[in-house]
């Protein structure tokens, strides 16, 4: 068992920080629960039937709520889904999504939570339950930030933050904080973190919300690490251990497990490091915890290849791998399928138990003949069903593709199922950076940050666009593209020259802005030359580039001015004709020695 007094080094915590994906996304529905005292109870009595027939749903959304054992979550959300849509109960058919949703997120199975969330959105909106509504967007949130998508993150908190708020809803307003602070504390933001851990912080304790407060303990813990703050962090951390154990927590004990791990091996004690870490696995395996699972698995592989044991390291590596790509799955067309085809099966059997409960043996031959008449038509309707289904998700699928891969990159892993790794000897690659973000972000409210963030990457986004760029990823407050990764493209450097000024118009243009969007400088680098360019992962796609020239553009910006485009030499030999640009001398850059650098001041034909 875990003391809640860890009198030890918390140097480690600030190394490992950002690799915590995900830990504290345990709030927006609802804590998924781990009182097994209250669901074994909750079963007894289900089980018994011994309970009046208007508790049933009641019953049914406590189990899948506070049920351990995710598959048996999953079993309740089911059935209390079939039996809301009979009882025609609103509340709890969109509880019984949110259950369903949250289980299978905490399972591993991304593509199946959003789509419970999305059934959860469609009803709530057409229902007007503005409150339910809010905390899907926030489940939403949380499964985007693990996917890594940043856009459709803070798009999704930013609306469960504004109706939350409005609806007046405390508990939701500060579980969306805190996963807030969580998303700022992925991307190594702690001071922005902070500002959100400790509003959501003071509703809990107003409210004397138990829980709440010991994962808020232990996110300021993990952040106060982050910032080298040892003795408050290791304090912060202690407390909400021995919070955490007495409600019976397991989750986040997982993760803190693997981190006391690396504490111990950096002091030498190897037999404590590699015990924690089995513990973590352990606790991780009981309760179906993919994701814990799968950090425990990479754990003990760093620990044996510290120990030079490759052959043990590569064989927990590997399984590290395995759940990890299982973590991330974006929804196979297949697996969704057949799951629905089970779903479909166990639904006609809840019937035909109801119908046995109210009927007698002298309707017995009525009925079949009813229920296979019945099936028939089901039959028919699900064949009809699928085939529309399997077209809208080819379709959901093949936007998806083009949202995060270029046109000809999409096409090819259609047809192939792979891509293959392409060089590429002129690409014009930008980095933007928001100047001392920050330290800004660090005074603004939770809406106005994520209005303010949103408002730019969008406008950054339509701008792209507009000139044919490829937007390769954010970073925090940073921004990457990238142009000339299609063949037979020669004028990509003035595109980028043309985009680059755009957004420098954008950033000005805020300072003038009336709708409460904090207003910042902005630092933008270019630099032009060969990159390969390629997609990463075999579930989770990811596409990127590499080389050399993306580490100079990363110089660029990082030795450019406010409201200044600095280029290097190679992208100046392209576009000196069409642009005027100054001189800067050659610059000392990290790495690289000294490198001839140009601010582009403007266009020399103005109908540019």
């Amino acid at each position: 068992m875990l003391k809640s007094n860890l009198h030890i080094s918390l140097s480690l915590f600030k190394k490992k920080a950002c690799l915590l994906v995900g830990f504290f996304c345990f709030f927006a529905s609802g804590i998924y629960g781990q009182n097994q005292i209250i669901a074994d109870s909750l079963e007894t009595i289900y089980n018994s039937g011994n309970f009046e027939e208007k508790d049933r749903l009641q019953i049914l959304f406590n189990l899948a709520k506070h049920h351990a054992d995710i598959q048996k979550s999953l079993q309740y959300s089911n059935e209390l889904l079939i039996r809301a849509k009979e009882a025609d109960s609103t509340e709890r058919i969109i509880g019984a999504y949110m259950e369903k949703g949250s289980a299978y997120r905490l399972k591993g199975d991304l593509s199946k939570a959003l789509e419970s969330f999305f059934e959860g959105v469609k009803i709530a909106k057409e229902k007007e339950r503005n409150r339910d509504l809010g905390l899907l967007y926030s489940n939403i949130a949380i499964v985007y930030s693990i996917m890594g998508d940043d856009q459709n993150t803070i798009l999704n908190y930013k609306n469960a933050i504004s109706i939350l708020k409005e609806e007046n809803d405390s508990i939701g307003y500060a579980n969306t904080l805190e996963n807030l602070g969580n998303y700022n504390f992925e991307l190594g933001q702690a001071d922005s973190a902070l500002v959100f851990f400790k509003q959501s912080g003071k509703i809990y304790k107003a409210l004397g919300y138990k829980r709440g407060i010991a994962y808020n303990l232990g996110n300021i813990g993990l952040t106060y690490a982050l910032k080298g703050e040892n003795d408050i962090a290791e304090k912060n951390i202690g407390l909400a251990t021995e919070m955490l154990e007495e409600l019976g927590d397991y989750h986040p004990i997982c993760v803190y497990l693997t981190y006391i791990s690396d504490i111990y091996a950096e002091r030498g004690d190897w037999d404590a490091a590699f015990g924690f870490a089995h513990k973590s696995l352990d606790l991780a395996n009981q309760y179906s915890l993919k994701k814990q699972i799968s950090d425990a698995y990479k754990k003990l592989s760093e620990l044996y290849e510290k120990r030079g044991d490759t052959k043990e390291s590569l064989k927990y590596y590997k399984s590290h791998i395995a759940f990890r790509d299982s973590v991330t799955n974006i929804g196979v067309v297949q697996e969704m399928a057949n799951q629905r085809a089970n779903y479909e099966v166990a639904q006609k059997q809840i019937e035909v138990d109801l119908l046995n409960e109210k009927k007698n043996k002298q309707d017995i031959i009525f009925t079949a003949m009813i229920i296979i008449a019945g099936l028939t038509i089901i039959l028919l309707l699900t064949l009809y069903w699928y085939y529309r289904a399997i077209s809208r998700e080819k379709k959901t699928s093949e936007n998806l593709l083009l949202n995060i891969l270029p046109s000809d990159t999409a096409e090819e892993l259609k047809e192939f199922g792979k891509v293959q790794a392409k060089k590429f000897d002129s690409v014009s690659v930008l980095f933007t950076d928001f100047k001392d973000f920050t330290r800004y972000s660090s005074s603004l409210t939770p809406e106005n940050l994520v209005r303010s963030v949103d408002y730019y990457f969008s406008k950054f986004d339509e701008v792209i666009g507009k000139h044919g760029l490829e937007k390769i990823k954010t970073m925090g407050d940073s921004y990457m593209c990238a142009g000339g990764l299609h063949f037979h493209e020669d004028d990509h450097a003035i595109k980028m020259m043309q985009a680059s000024f755009e957004m420098v118009q954008i950033m000005e243009e805020s300072k003038n802005d009336s709708e409460n969007i904090m207003a910042y400088d902005i630092r933008i680098g270019v630099n032009t030359g060969p990159v390969v360019a390629g997609v990463v992962g075999t579930k989770k796609f990811a596409y990127d580039i590499w080389g050399d020239t993306v580490n100079v553009a990363s110089r660029m910006e990082s030795n450019s001015e406010r409201g200044k485009i600095n280029i290097s030499q190679n992208t100046y030999m392209l576009v000196k004709d069409t642009y005027d640009c100054e001189y800067r001398g050659e610059i000392e850059v990290k790495n690289k020695g000294m490198m001839k650098m140009y601010y582009v001041n403007n266009a020399k034909d103005s109908t540019i």
